[in-house]
């Protein structure tokens, strides 16, 4: 029997099951694989939310980290598992919409390959720099960048990340040149920023904001179109003369293999919707720069795409490529 009609098979038996296994769901621990090391932001939303889920369903979330590949791994580690709900990607706007923008020949299609569940947050970035670096707007580094060109260096969580590409458009739109430092994840590209080894990084506001506060790092600006209700005081990038039109965010959904049934797909998607709605929850999000924005199955799927489309345009219009970093 070739894998192809075994794999027809497994898909007919669950869907035949589907009824009985969304109603015994769960029966045991599920995991959230993030494709991101402990520590991150991706990381700590994952975790924050999964507690909530813990609380509900009576079993444990447990987090499975699986960096590496621009989150290829962790996707298609999903995608190999059974779809049955106990095992679920916490995926990011890296993996759904620039990847596939940036990277036409992922080993699969992130549209039809998985099972939208919901948004979870969106997250404005925050550019940061370290004290030493003699800037405090953003207008200031684009003035010492053209004065330095390819002297200042900024990190990233690797080739083709959010913070990279977010980078890789401030440059374009600024016309300025800053050598890039790729790094495995979240947390030792801040160290080597709040040590001063690099300049600067666009980050996530969980993992960016508390190193504001203590005075490690310097906030120059937020990349969303508006400002952050968690830092009013930073302006936005947009702000800027001559990046009006600038903007950038990142965004982390729930989802599942493409055959996960839709019965089951509708419980994790209710109560996540319902576990993100808690005061608590949203207490704890915004005061780390993070804004809940659960969403049905259907409208993460519609905003995956638009992302996407986004993505595909502003690389397009930036000339940025892999081959040339």
């Amino acid at each position: 029997m070739n894998r192809l009609v075994r794999g027809s098979i497994t898909l007919l038996l669950l869907a035949a099951a589907a009824p009985g296994l969304t109603q015994s769901w769960p029966a045991r621990p599920i995991r959230f694989v993030v494709h991101f090391p402990p520590g991150g932001p991706t990381d700590f939303v994952a975790r924050a939310l999964g507690q909530r889920l813990t609380e509900s369903w009576k079993q444990p979330i447990i987090i499975e980290n699986r960096p590496g590949a621009g989150g290829v791994i962790g996707v298609e580690l999903v995608l190999r598992s059974a779809p049955d709900g106990y095992t679920l990607l916490f995926g990011t706007s890296g993996s759904l919409a620039l990847a596939p923008a940036l990277t036409p020949k992922l080993p699969y299609d992130v549209f039809t390959d998985l099972a939208p569940i919901t948004l979870v947050v969106v997250n404005p970035q925050i550019l940061v720099v370290h004290p030493s670096l003699p800037v405090k707007s953003v207008q200031d580094l684009i003035r010492l960048a053209r004065a330095k060109p390819g002297q200042l260096n900024y990190a990233s969580v690797g080739p083709g990340s959010p913070n990279h590409m977010g980078m890789e458009l401030l440059k374009s739109m600024a016309s300025i040149d800053m050598v890039h430092i790729p790094y495995k994840g979240t947390a030792p590209a801040m160290a080597d920023v709040i040590s001063g080894q690099v300049s600067l990084l666009f980050n996530s506001m969980p993992s960016v904001l508390p190193h504001v506060r203590a005075g490690r790092l310097r906030a120059l600006a937020v990349g969303s179109g508006k400002r952050s209700p968690a830092a009013p005081d930073v302006p936005t990038v947009a702000e800027t003369p001559g990046l009006k039109e600038f903007q950038y965010t990142t965004w982390y959904a729930l989802l599942g293999p493409a055959a996960l049934p839709k019965e089951l797909v509708s419980t994790i998607n209710a109560e996540s919707v319902r576990a993100l709605a808690q005061p608590d929850m949203n207490e704890l999000l915004a005061s780390q720069g993070a804004e809940a924005a659960p969403t049905t199955p259907d409208g993460l799927a519609k905003f995956m795409r638009a992302e996407y489309e986004a993505w595909r345009r502003v690389i397009k219009a930036a000339n940025i490529s892999l081959q040339h970093q």
